[in-house]
């Protein structure tokens, strides 16, 4: 099978600050009541794409679109759900497979509105329950579904606002129940699998096999020894699906460490393939550092082989 060659796009980018903090003034960090996807930048972005060696597209969705189901998550200039359909049939006929990501974890769930200060309510469970849902259908049963679910601590929530951290069986049964209204629809469930760094024991006890993990590190250092890099190499151990996810954050040789590191500690029939993202938003501005992504993903092609 043809090993995936992913990188992540964001539509919707209200997933940090829930506040202008002093120290983040104007970054973009904060959220806002106007989407930060331009059309320009978009239309660039997808034709670069096309020539870089990526076969799919991860739209991380956010409160990018005018949902029927909840219009009011929307915000300023958010699309309508035929815009994006427009979008992920352009996308199909470049030959792109084009997969959803909806955030859940609650430090990256400003996109939610008023339902982020709701988490683990019924009011909660219907909101993501319908959402699912609505994605499932506008992306005709994608294959996979990211769920997020990452940095879901107080460590990351403690220059925000309001600050909600589940623990123990409540992030379980959130994170279950996600995955449940994935499955049952078709679709596996995707996630970041950086509670593995902080609950190792339980992670490898209660995580399905069946929810496809994408361990991430974006660093320069390869070595075993440092935790975050160890976790490629436990999951592996333990037969867990994988996508490992590079970015050129602060390393721009970091995706082709990744795929050098992970093509000889994973198995093959365990290794789905990479995800390459820049955790930048979609716009002229950031356009220069998308496109060193992409030219990451041609180098880390290369290496693959």
């Amino acid at each position: 099978m043809e090993k995936i060659w992913a990188y992540l796009v964001h539509l919707g980018f209200n997933m940090w600050l829930d506040w202008e903090h002093p120290q983040y003034k104007g970054s973009d960090v904060v959220s806002t009541d106007y989407l930060r996807c331009e059309k320009e930048a978009w239309d660039k972005l997808m034709e670069e794409i096309e020539k870089s060696g990526v076969n799919m597209v991860i739209i991380d969705i956010g409160e990018g679109i005018r949902y029927r189901s909840h219009p009011e998550i929307a915000i300023n200039g958010s699309w309508e759900v035929d815009t994006l359909r427009q979008e992920i049939q352009k996308m199909r006929n470049k030959g792109l497979e084009v997969i959803p990501k909806l955030n859940f974890s609650t430090t990256h769930d400003n996109w939610l509105g008023r339902y982020g200060r709701c988490v683990s309510t019924e009011e909660y469970y219907k909101v993501c329950r319908d959402l699912i849902e609505e994605v499932m259908e506008i992306f005709d049963k994608p294959r996979f579904f990211h769920l997020g679910m990452d940095e879901e601590t107080y460590e990351h929530q403690r220059d925000m606002l309001y600050v909600v951290v589940r623990q123990y069986d409540l992030w379980w049964k959130d994170l279950l129940f996600l995955v449940e209204e994935v499955e049952k629809r078709g679709g596996r469930a995707w996630i970041w699998s950086d509670h593995l760094w902080r609950h190792k024991e339980e992670f490898f006890q209660r995580m399905p096999r069946s929810v496809i993990q994408s361990n991430w590190y974006y660093g320069r250092d390869f070595n075993p020894s440092i935790g975050y890099v160890r976790a490629y190499v436990e999951l592996a151990e333990r037969g867990y699906d994988q996508i490992p996810t590079g970015s050129n954050w602060d390393v721009e040789e970091n995706f082709p460490l990744t795929v050098e590191f992970c093509k000889k500690h994973i198995p093959d029939e365990h290794l789905l393939g990479f995800l390459q993202t820049s955790w930048r938003p979609t716009t002229m501005k950031w356009l220069p550092t998308h496109l060193k992504a992409l030219e990451a993903v041609r180098k880390g092609r290369e290496i693959y082989g």
